[in-house]
């Protein structure tokens, strides 16, 4: 059995993840079908332990209720019971492939999900469950990427591994959907992050891992494969520490 170059890892997956670009369903079954496969699958022949924020943007973003003029608060309340969808559909999938799992949420939802509790979530990894973060921080004002650093702090997460879509591979000098000159950087600091104003995750979560020393690894979590090569420490993506 091979040996994943970390123990314990936080799977960061946008919303637009859970929906290919070739289906007008808000979740596509087939593309979480995938990448449940996948991370059960590198669960077991790895050891590694996972846990997997999720985000919500495939149903519902706040910026875009606020900016249509609803209250930004309510409006970002409404995107974490979007993530909590997003969570209870990847649930279902990962013990469809055979994977015990367990969604922790930051907003109270009894019947469905358990309530975040740091320890709770670090016996769950132990006993080889997978975990997923659901309601964010339970806070408006904050996008996805900044609870999955803390939880990934908060359970002594080796690494955060930022999934990515929509064909980006890592961290570029530029939008390299616009700019056909970027280059990709193999590996880059969060000073350099943060000096140059790229684009990694927003500057609260990168703020908070440079301080933390949580290294981030950014990938395209959509090409198949990808997963077990990112916890296999294969030279994909960019390395951020």
């Amino acid at each position: 059995m091979s040996e994943g170059r970390w123990r314990r890892v936080v799977l960061k997956l946008s919303g637009e993840a859970f929906a290919s670009s070739a289906s007008d369903e808000t979740i596509d079954g087939t593309v979480v079908d995938r990448l449940a496969a996948e991370i059960a699958a590198a669960r077991v022949e790895l050891g590694v332990e996972i846990a997997i924020v999720c985000g919500g943007g495939n149903i519902w973003r706040g910026t875009t209720g606020a900016g249509a003029g609803m209250d930004r608060a309510t409006a970002d309340y409404m995107g974490m019971l979007a993530t909590v969808i997003n969570a209870l559909a990847l649930q279902d999938a990962l013990e469809r492939h055979g994977q015990p799992t367990r969604v922790l949420s930051a907003i109270q939802m009894a019947e469905i999900a358990e309530p975040y509790i740091r320890r709770r979530a670090m016996r769950h990894l132990e006993k080889g469950r997978v975990v997923v973060f659901a309601a964010g921080m339970g806070n408006p004002f904050f996008t996805t990427d900044t609870p999955a650093a803390l939880r990934a702090v908060e359970i002594e997460a080796q690494v955060l591994l930022k999934g990515t879509h929509g064909g980006v591979d890592g961290v570029y000098s530029a939008d390299p959907r616009l700019d056909k000159t970027a280059t990709r950087f193999d590996e880059i600091t969060f000073k350099e992050v943060l000096d140059k104003d790229l684009r990694v995750m927003d500057l609260t979560a990168v703020t908070f891992c440079k301080d933390n020393s949580l290294p981030v690894l950014v990938f395209d979590v959509m090409t198949p494969g990808n997963v077990r090569r990112a916890l296999l420490g294969e030279p994909i993506g960019t390395l951020v520490g």
